[in-house]
């Protein structure tokens, strides 16, 4: 989502690029550039003024570091005002010294509380902890069935209880739920209760007294404001009318995976003085990820997140299959189609291509990789996926014998042309033959590769 401030920040730097020194015309070319850059990207108005002096004042001043480009000068001083924005350490989650740990989850109609709510719990589920979901919406008719969907997904005890919207008044049904909810998970030795409040289409004075007596009746650790990251001021609006209301502990971004322009992401930490932390970065259960600043700072300047692909890989990669394909690939004798098709699978665990390319860097050997990543069809991983399994096993183990008669079969299995069947045999027959190159170059080479996957056992053919 932070493609347009960053594509907007790297021009405001180039006019730096072949000057000499920093002086005052030049400074005020780049800020001027950055300031625009800001709030187009919906940044707050305050917290622009606030960025752009600080960067005017740090880049006049003594802390300069003369080693340094002017447009160098001005990228590092940029990155650490904007470090500061955002907080300069990962938020910390906050659990109760006497459990349940009780997460009261706010924000407007349509943020995403909900599956925000379903994602938090599977996240810590991972952490080793025992959540309980429970929905206290009852004013729209889904709600409470769509967190019974959600905590289904993710494998999460949900608390239901009676509810008669006939008979029951609305608040006292709310705080009726809520103090039930307390007690079973206490009950059950369930460690965090998550409860998933009622929305509105807008603030207004029922929803906050609502919410400000659920906070007194549950005494929650932590009140997460959760803001569409799509809706830029307004989410920074709605966040700072919650905090003065409630005083929030933090908030949660989500859509990130969307074309918002970022200034929500920049602003709300400033305006309410509670960090973000967490994101939600798609519509899958795990698509969820705890809020580092400097990481987040190093995708806006187009430095990538290499930290977080990495733990990405760790955490959905097979390290075991890794080795083995690489192994087999250096062997001398190649590798099969099947497992080609295994690999793919391994690769679509990290997300799409273009969010696992906008990772990388935008600058140096990686230049251009982000904009490249637009061109990029996932689907045609689907299709190669989906021509191998039309395979037989026979086929997959050895491609030689898949002749003209084959192919045909193959390609109406797949629903693809013989044309797409031909490419792919000719593709792995290439890459085989590459990874044979690179095999027969030695063991030191073989042996090199598999200590960096965690083999670190030498092999030969």
């Amino acid at each position: 989502m932070f493609e347009t401030l960053s594509e907007k920040l790297q021009r405001s730097f180039k006019t730096l690029r072949g000057q000499g020194t920093l002086t005052d015309d030049n400074i005020n070319d780049a800020l001027r550039d950055i300031r625009m850059a800001l709030l187009d990207s919906d940044v707050n108005l305050e917290v622009t003024k606030a960025l752009i002096d600080n960067i005017r004042a740090k880049a006049l001043g003594s802390q300069v570091a003369t080693a340094l480009s002017p447009a160098e000068q001005i990228v590092k001083i940029v990155r650490d005002e904007l470090i500061a924005t955002l907080g300069t350490d990962t938020a910390k989650f906050k659990f109760a010294s006497q459990p349940p740990t009780v997460i009261l989850m706010a924000g407007l109609q349509g943020s995403g509380k909900t599956t925000t709510s379903g994602k938090l719990a599977a996240w810590l589920k991972k952490g080793g902890h025992r959540p309980m979901l429970v929905s206290v919406d009852v004013y729209r008719p889904a709600a409470r069935e769509q967190l019974r969907v959600v905590a289904e997904a993710t494998g999460t005890k949900i608390y239901e209880g009676k509810y008669d919207p006939a008979t029951d008044n609305n608040t006292a049904a709310v705080l009726r739920l809520a103090k039930a909810a307390f007690r079973e998970a206490r009950d059950y030795a369930h460690n965090v209760l998550i409860v998933d409040t009622a929305g509105r289409l807008g603030i207004d004075e029922a929803l906050m007294d609502e919410m400000a007596q659920l906070k007194k009746e549950l005494n929650p650790t932590e009140i997460l404001f959760v803001a569409d990251a799509m809706t830029g001021q307004d989410a920074v609006n709605s966040a700072k009318a919650f905090n003065d209301k409630l005083a929030i502990t933090g908030s949660i971004l989500t859509k990130m995976d969307g074309d918002a322009r970022g200034g929500a992401a920049l602003s709300i930490r400033q305006i309410t003085g509670q960090p973000i932390k967490f994101l939600g970065t798609g519509e899958k259960p795990d698509a969820f990820e705890p809020f580092h600043p400097d990481r987040i700072v190093s995708r806006i300047l187009g430095m990538g997140d290499i930290a977080t692909l990495l733990e990405r890989a760790e955490e959905k990669l097979d390290k075991s299959k890794a080795t083995d394909f690489a192994r087999k690939a250096l062997s001398g004798d190649g590798f099969s189609l099947e497992d080609f098709r295994e690999q793919l699978r391994q690769i679509k665990k990290l997300g799409s291509m273009q969010s696992i390319m906008k990772m990388l860097p935008s600058v140096g050997p990686f230049a251009g990789m982000a904009q490249a990543a637009n061109s990029i069809d996932d689907k045609a991983f689907s299709r190669t996926e989906a021509i191998i399994s039309s395979m037989t096993m026979k086929e997959r183990l050895n491609s030689a014998i898949i002749n003209g008669s084959r192919r045909k079969r193959i390609a109406a299995g797949a629903g693809v042309q013989v044309s797409e069947v031909n490419n792919l045999l000719k593709q792995h027959a290439q890459m085989s033959k590459m990874f044979k190159t690179m095999g027969s170059g030695g063991s030191k080479m073989q042996q090199r590769l598999m200590s960096q996957m965690g083999g670190g056992q030498r092999f030969g053919r």
